[in-house]
């Protein structure tokens, strides 16, 4: 297991994981560390002022990492549909090369203390017609981190996921919640039976927020990264 890159995937597409990556990003650029980023695969792209495709959360990135990525680094796959990356892939005739995306995760670490990739969709999203996100976390050899968007079914969505994450084999570090429905009931019995019932601690909970607030996701996740920063 290569320790100085994180690979943080989701139960569903929507549940925060970009909210996720940009707050484990912001703990290690505030201790010091030379923090990349990659979000290898986006769905949903827009074209910018210069006619080149861009993505929200490939923004949302950009603005936290401490080192200089080009587009091509952090964002390697970036496809307009807002649909699954195999479908988008075959479309725009393109293959989505796992190793291709392992070289470039090699070499920003060979510049950066913590890389932190963000998955697409779930755990089960299809990349191809024979490789999911799975198969990407596992060519990467980074170990993974659970995000569980707080809302209705996600016990039974956390559940699922952290147990086929189990079963394929590769490490999970823990989880994140984040609070996706600010109307959602008895929040802290869904959070306490989802500590309860996963099998890997709980990282911290993100608050809702309504417009970005870096500092305050950063806050909430403080010391579960600083719990696995002093594990041997």
């Amino acid at each position: 297991m290569r320790t100085r890159g994180v690979f943080i995937t989701g139960t569903d597409t929507g549940v925060g994981k970009t909210w996720a990556s940009v707050a484990w990003i912001s703990c290690g650029v505030e201790r010091g560390l030379r923090v990349g980023a990659m979000k290898p695969v986006a769905t949903g792209a827009t074209r910018g002022v210069r006619g080149e495709w861009q993505h929200e959360d490939v923004i949302r990135l950009q603005q936290v990492i401490n080192l200089e990525e080009t587009g091509g680094e952090i964002n390697p796959y970036c496809f307009e549909p807002p649909i699954s990356p195999n479908i988008a892939a075959r479309q725009a005739g393109r293959e989505i090369r796992l190793e291709a995306i392992r070289e470039c995760a090699r070499r920003l670490e060979e510049r950066a203390d913590l890389v932190v990739v963000e998955g697409v969709g779930g755990w089960r999203t299809p990349l191809s017609e024979q490789e999911s996100v799975a198969d990407l976390a596992r060519i990467l050899d980074y170990p993974v981190i659970l995000v569980v968007g707080l809302r209705l079914g996600c016990i039974n969505q956390g559940r699922l996921s952290a147990e086929t994450i189990a079963r394929d084999g590769l490490p999970c570090l823990g989880w994140i919640g984040n609070g996706l429905d600010p109307g959602l009931d008895e929040p802290e019995e869904v959070i306490a039976t989802l500590r309860r019932s996963l099998p890997v601690p709980c990282l911290g909970i993100l608050p809702y927020v309504s417009t970005p607030d870096f500092a305050r996701l950063a806050q909430a996740l403080q010391e579960g990264f600083d719990g696995l920063a002093g594990r041997p």
